[in-house]
């Protein structure tokens, strides 16, 4: 097997900051080879079954927000790929607090995960705080790009949900335009508080909380068409 010599702009930055607290690196030998996503093509329903719905969450951070939807949604097989290693120790933390048993794992580009993935598999979709790449020199580094959208609109049965958030106004707008000049998503927002206020079922996280970017937070929610 070779590597592909011309592999996909990186989205993200660094991979791994502080050291790993020892619980949760003891998860990442124990827990995590058990619940990871097979390296080869596969069908989400052939890991789990039971499931009556399938979600992705792109980039799950801490994990804080993929654990709390898998515990409120105990039918729904929750894909989580988060590249950044000490965000992957800490979900497995919560997963394994919370006794999830309906999470798998992607330790790596979510690019790598959707690629093995079949067409349609895919119910909901969370894009939750991504890397802004907030400089107009690094905006081709952003995830939402056309190639992506036409990937989540491979992957998404129709009738679908794609909730994008951000609190960085440029990549709002950005997200926007790109979504809108897709055949294959629709938004159906009709007033502010549709993307101003917090969906019914939104989880705010510590890094929500933080406000680190330059407006309040923006919802976008796309429609599969």
């Amino acid at each position: 097997m070779t590597s592909d010599p011309h592999p996909p702009m990186r989205s993200f930055g660094r991979i791994k900051s502080r050291p790993i607290k020892p619980r949760q690196a003891a998860l990442m030998d124990s827990l995590l080879p058990k619940i990871r996503c097979p390296l080869e093509d596969f069908d989400p329903r052939d890991l789990w079954p039971e499931a009556k719905t399938v979600w992705l969450e792109i980039g799950f951070g801490g994990g804080e927000h993929m654990a709390a939807q898998a515990g409120r949604a105990p039918e729904a097989l929750i894909l989580g790929a988060e590249p950044f290693q000490n965000g992957v120790a800490s979900a497995l933390r919560h997963i394994d607090e919370q006794g999830l048993d309906n999470v798998r794992l992607h330790d790596g580009d979510v690019r790598e995960l959707m690629a093995r993935l079949p067409d349609g598999c895919l119910d909901r979709v969370f894009i939750l705080f991504p890397d802004p790449w907030p400089k107009a020199r690094h905006n081709k580094r952003r995830l939402v790009q056309a190639e992506l959208i036409a990937e989540l609109a491979r992957l998404m049965a129709p009738g679908g949900r794609l909730r994008f958030a951000t609190d960085w106004a440029d990549y709002a707008d950005w997200t926007l335009e790109r979504f809108l000049a897709s055949p294959d998503f629709a938004w159906p927002a009709e007033r502010a508080q549709d993307w101003r206020e917090p969906p019914a079922d939104h989880i705010t996280t510590r890094y929500e909380e933080k406000r680190l970017g330059d407006c309040a937070p923006v919802f976008l929610d796309f429609v599969r068409v």
